[in-house]
């Protein structure tokens, strides 16, 4: 079960104008499962992306980099999103990237646009080849399914071990003008920064000028989707698109720095962050939403050195599914966590609002019923204070229970 996590009514999801999206079954997952999805952009959309660290990248994620290249100058501009659950495509050389590419060219064929003027995503079992003709058949079904208020069909279609479909949306004013903001994500298992096996994207009606999302989403990226793990372990095929479809009545954003830029990008990072842990609370076999922050760093990079430690560490994220305050573990984490210089002896360590260790060493007021009781609850907070600078960083993770290995031991059954 998700952990603190329910399903957003499809009311409270708003239409982004400029955005439609299309659902359809095309039999590439099991049956009775919709696995196609076509997002719709009007003329004009600005489009800008993030994708996985991981080298082993997908024929999809390949092919969104070269599209995304090519129409940044807006020559022709993005104009739909393809995205097939059920099969990665993945680790199929270069077979891959002509099954993809014969996708993207079916449904340009069908819009009468550019091939290149697309964006494909896969998801799913990695090093099956990719059914491209069944994607091409179902095309027509998706495209007829079109509409602006399908936000929440689409959460569902992109769902692979997910529990839950996974979707936010909320409304703000630039200049005197509406302007909205919806997302969805799919993810629950393979979840590390940089990014992990998940989808995201996030739309917005406002006017963004297209030379500034690359950045926006690298930012948004960086604040959300790269703070969260479930298993340290970076997929192939992750990816990120956030999109602004220029259709809201206020005056263009030409700087993110500017006081309608960081309104924007505040109320967006906040979306894209609920998204993100929305994939935390839905991890595979999940029971526990753990909070990391590590403060009092010399530098952002070391603290989520150390929170990852900690976030990675099975023996941590065992105890946590155990309600077992064996505390000593993240104190371990932080120690290997491969800061050379640190002085252990500043180190405190708390347990939510329980003082577990003071200078490096158990806090002498400390008692085990206090760490039990935070242990047993289904979200904790865990504090590390370095004594080293001025700077602290924040990761989300979840426990490691018994169904995270039946899930993925059963995945391809």
């Amino acid at each position: 079960m998700p952990v603190n996590l329910l399903a957003t009514p499809e009311a409270e999801l708003y239409p982004v104008s400029g955005v439609r999206w299309g659902i359809a079954e095309a039999g590439i997952r099991k049956a009775g499962r919709k696995d196609l999805s076509v997002l719709l952009l009007a003329e004009g959309a600005s489009v800008g992306a993030v994708f996985t660290q991981n080298r082993f990248c997908a024929a999809p994620v390949q092919i969104c980099r070269e599209h995304l290249a090519k129409n940044g100058g807006k020559s022709l501009g993005i104009r739909a999103l393809l995205i097939n659950t059920g099969n990665a495509n993945a680790g199929t050389g270069t077979d891959g990237l002509s099954r993809a590419q014969s996708s993207c060219i079916a449904l340009a064929r069908e819009l009468n646009i550019s091939p290149e003027q697309i964006l494909p995503f896969s998801t799913g079992v990695i090093m099956e080849p990719l059914p491209h003709e069944r994607i091409a058949a179902g095309l027509p079904a998706a495209l007829a399914d079109a509409q602006e208020n399908h936000w929440a069909r689409a959460a569902e279609a992109i769902m692979t071990t997910d529990t839950v479909a996974k979707a936010f949306s909320s409304r703000i004013t630039l200049g005197g003008a509406a302007v909205t903001i919806t997302g969805i994500s799919k993810g629950a298992g393979m979840i590390r920064p940089n990014m992990a096996t998940m989808l995201g994207f996030l739309a917005t009606d406002a006017c963004v000028a297209q030379p500034l999302m690359a950045r926006l989403a690298s930012e948004l990226a960086e604040g959300s989707f790269n703070r969260v793990t479930v298993d340290g372990d970076t997929s192939t095929n992750d990816s990120f698109v956030v999109i602004a479809t220029n259709q809201a009545k206020h005056a263009p954003i030409t700087s993110l720095d500017s006081a309608d830029g960081q309104t924007l990008k505040a109320a967006m990072l906040d979306i894209a962050r609920k998204l993100a842990q929305a994939i935390v609370r839905d991890g595979e076999g999940a029971t526990k939403f753990i909070t990391i922050t590590v403060e009092g760093g010399k530098t952002g990079a070391e603290c989520r050195q150390v929170a990852y430690a900690i976030a990675h560490s099975p023996l941590v994220k065992t105890a946590f599914f155990a309600s077992d305050p064996n505390l000593g573990r993240i104190l371990a984490a932080v120690g290997y966590a491969g800061i050379s210089d640190l002085d252990q002896t500043k180190i405190d360590l708390y347990l939510d609002d329980v003082l577990v260790a003071k200078n490096g060493g158990r806090h002498e007021a400390y008692v085990e019923a206090d760490g039990q009781r935070v242990m047993k609850q289904s979200e904790i907070t865990v504090r590390v204070l370095l004594g080293r600078g001025t700077t602290s960083d924040t990761v989300w993770t979840c426990d490691l229970s018994y169904d995270y290995v039946k899930i993925n031991a059963d995945y391809r059954s």
